[in-house]
């Protein structure tokens, strides 16, 4: 009988048959590898037709792939590992290609776009934005300078004409109709699916109007950081400590989770530096977008930001000479106006302003729009006014009882049930005349000087166009504290009244201020699209620090409670 090779004692045929393995345990891997150091190679080379007789029919009774000069258990286990491994890679790389076709694009910064107003190029359509002249287009391309052309319609804009591009939402066309309202949406609907730094703007003058209630739609789950605007139109005297309390209290109704909250003037860079330090803190490499609604003031706070962060920074030095265009116009900014402002990482953005119909430049003539924006201080014009020997002017000692106040051809307040004492202080841009009638002539008085008098619409041409004050909304609004105002009834896109029960500068008796009769009874009209919003009455001017009331706050409303600065 023919001696065995080593390699056929340890070939798997050479096992009992209850020993064959159908499935591989790691355990008999550990074991078969102990045993193949006793293996050595044999000295002679073995051909089937070498082998004896038994041996040969041995061979040829195995299935294909067997035998000595099969893989071992150890080979085919690797084999198997490395197929697991090309499955699963292969079925991560199948993931990340569906995510990649869910996920939304990005800003597209492929196509040249006016750095003013962000709108593509194109030289095609000279009244559309992003016009260019072809010549002009050419040579810029020819020197890859697209990205400092501004379009046509900006240069007019810088120069102060009013040219708007939002259409639609009930208003007058004052131009050629661009880019509708639910497209400038539709231009920041990949914000929620970006990591992302949400800079959010609210302009204090129309804090309710241009509050964006819905920002998280936009923003989805990114941070934000909330930035009060045009604080220094507030009335002289105002305590900015009382305005940012009042500020977070209503974030915090809102129940809007921000990370701080920043008063600021860009106009007088008042609180910008904090800003620019907040988002150098949070930012950690992401981009940052400019949110906000049209006309809040977003173009001049970018502006206000590169010039406070080029002290420190060459990149937003840099981009100092291509800044966006401001105007008072709605819809200034078109599509996202890419800005490299960050050396270390991550693009600032403008953003086109989310265009509102309930705010009153949804409504009004595009040359009447620049009479909705205050261009300085506010100062309260007060309804009675106070005088030393009484009420002055025609009020008697009813007050305004029985009278309806006009504020411009926009807003009429009929005084329905108040005390006599009780006073009405608006609050808005100067350009604004009010007036004040019998209500049972404000019909006819509204009739005869719309568009006289009673501006905007300004000149009976745009009186004969203009669809009336359409929305009646009666209010009762309840007190507790006649020493203190009652609240605040804000007109969306214009400003806001404050009605105090009692001012005893008013020189009249007291009235009884008995429990059950805390309640003012007035009714507001304005056009069809503008809200009306009552709130807490905002702490301005001297007279705020006086009675404005700091709530008791618990340790858990302290923790999670943003924190203001100015």
């Amino acid at each position: 009988m023919a001696l065995k090779t080593p390699s056929t004692f340890l070939s798997p045929l050479s096992l009992p048959k209850h020993y064959t393995l159908s499935i591989f345990n790691p355990v008999s891997l550990n074991i078969y590898r102990k045993s193949t150091p006793l293996s050595c190679k044999s000295t002679h080379s073995h051909s089937p037709s070498q082998l004896p007789l038994s041996d040969t029919k041995l061979l040829s009774s195995e299935p294909e792939g067997t035998g000595a000069a099969s893989p071992t258990r150890g080979d085919r286990f690797l084999e198997r590992q490395q197929a697991d491994e090309a499955a699963k890679l292969l079925i991560k790389e199948i993931k990340k290609t569906k995510k990649k076709a869910k996920k939304v694009l990005k800003v597209n910064t492929a196509t040249a776009c006016c750095y003013g107003c962000g709108a593509p190029l194109q030289t095609s359509e000279v009244d559309a934005p992003g016009y260019v002249d072809m010549d002009t287009y050419e040579l810029k391309k020819k020197h890859h300078q697209l990205r400092t052309i501004l379009c046509g319609r900006c240069r007019l804009l810088s120069h102060g004409h009013m040219i708007t591009a939002v259409g639609g939402n009930g208003g007058y066309s004052g131009g050629k109709q661009f880019v509708s309202a639910d497209e400038l949406r539709e231009k920041l609907s990949h914000l929620r699916h970006e990591k992302a730094l949400i800079v959010k703007l609210v302009d204090i003058v129309d804090f309710n109007g241009s509050f964006l209630s819905r920002v998280r739609d936009l923003a989805g789950a990114n941070p934000i950081i909330l930035v009060v605007t045009k604080v220094d139109l507030l009335p002289k005297g105002t305590d900015f400590n009382c305005v940012g309390d009042w500020v977070v209290e209503a974030i915090t109704k809102k129940k809007l989770n921000v990370l701080s909250v920043h008063l600021t003037s860009s106009k007088s860079l008042v609180g910008i530096a904090g800003v620019a330090s907040e988002i150098q803190k949070e930012k950690k490499g992401r981009d940052v977008y400019i949110l906000g609604s049209a006309n809040v003031g977003k173009s001049a706070f970018i502006s206000a930001l590169l010039k406070m962060m080029a002290q420190r920074d060459p990149a937003a030095a840099a981009a100092q000479k291509y800044k966006p265009i401001q105007s008072a116009v709605p819809g200034t900014t078109l599509g996202p106006i890419q800005i490299d402002a960050f050396l270390g990482g991550g693009k600032l953005y403008d953003t086109p302003g989310v265009h509102l119909h309930h705010r009153q430049a949804a409504v009004v003539h595009s040359e009447d729009l620049p009479i909705l924006a205050p261009q300085s201080r506010l100062r309260g014009q007060s309804f009675p006014v106070s005088s030393k020997n009484g009420m002055a002017g025609k009020f008697n000692s009813n007050g305004l009882n029985g009278f309806s106040i006009f504020w411009g051809g926009l807003v009429r307040i009929d005084v329905l049930k108040v005390f006599p004492e009780t006073c009405l202080t608006f609050y808005g841009p100067k350009k604004l005349p009010i007036h004040a009638v019998p209500t049972h002539e404000a019909d006819e008085f509204y009739k005869k000087e719309l568009g006289v008098l009673l501006t905007p619409p300004t000149g009976k041409d745009r009186a004969g166009e203009w669809r009336g004050l359409e929305t009646v909304q009666q209010l009762q609004i309840n007190f507790e504290d006649a020493e203190r105002p009652a609240s605040d009834v804000a007109i969306s896109g214009l400003g806001w009244i404050t009605i105090e029960p009692r001012r005893e500068s008013l020189g009249i008796s007291e009235s009884n201020f008995a429990e059950g009769t805390k309640e003012l009874h007035i009714a507001v009209h304005v056009p069809k699209p503008v809200e009306i919003f009552v709130r807490p009455s905002i702490p301005v001017g001297k007279a705020g620090a006086e009675w404005y009331q700091y709530r008791e706050l618990t340790e858990k409303e302290e923790e999670i409670r943003p924190k203001w600065y100015f």
